[in-house]
């Protein structure tokens, strides 16, 4: 549990202090989860709720993985591919599922940690397995949703550089072009609430803890 709670530590510094990745800290992200995946294999570790969400967190950075292999492959192999555009879009957008996942994610474990300290007989029929599977399940459909609509725009914005204005297609993709849009706004504002919530939660945790 000592290594899960570092593990923990290390994802809150990567996606909610740090402003944006960078090569070091994603280095450890995939370290840190491959080794907790390793871990969670264990019969030592207990099935709990927060075991499901951290199993979630280590199987975001897949999405890293497959971003980074594939870009290693293009460069040091020289791999010509026919939509540039279409494959940079992808990799970018499957970084920015993961950071969405993981900061949904830690949020999660964040709150769940809120319950157990201020509530913990109350809501125990709350922090189950079944509802850690069930909501690490629907915040993967979402962001997955999202990562679709992203590279629909992306498409969109590739093919109207060579389209008319008024062409039918870019007309047809003209509502999720919108809706990309306002998911990026609406996204960049939740990560900032994510992160005012996330240091309140842990802030009443330790005084709570200091108290006792």
């Amino acid at each position: 549990m000592k290594d899960l709670r570092r593990y923990l530590v290390l994802k809150y510094i990567q996606y909610l202090v740090l402003s944006s990745s960078n090569a070091v800290s994603t280095f450890l992200g995939l370290l840190g989860s491959l080794y907790t995946i390793i871990i969670l294999q264990s019969a030592k570790v207990s099935s709990k709720s927060t075991a499901v969400f951290i199993s979630s967190l280590a199987k975001a950075d897949i999405l890293v993985s497959v971003s980074a292999v594939s870009e290693m492959v293009v460069r040091t192999f020289d791999v010509s591919i026919s939509s540039s555009a279409f494959t940079s879009a992808l990799l970018q957008n499957l970084l920015t599922a993961n950071t969405h996942i993981s900061c949904l994610v830690l949020s999660c474990v964040a709150f769940e940690a809120y319950l157990i300290t201020f509530f913990p007989t109350e809501s125990r029929h709350l922090r189950t397995v079944k509802n850690a599977r069930l909501t690490s399940r629907i915040i993967w459909i979402l962001v997955m949703a999202e990562c679709t609509l992203f590279q629909m725009d992306d498409i969109l914005k590739a093919s109207s550089t060579s389209a008319p204005t008024r062409s039918p297609c870019v007309l047809l993709f003209h509502f999720p072009s919108m809706a990309a849009a306002f998911l990026r706004s609406l996204s960049y504002l939740l990560g900032i609430l994510l992160r005012i919530v996330n240091v309140y939660i842990y802030y009443k945790i330790f005084f709570s803890m200091s108290n006792r």
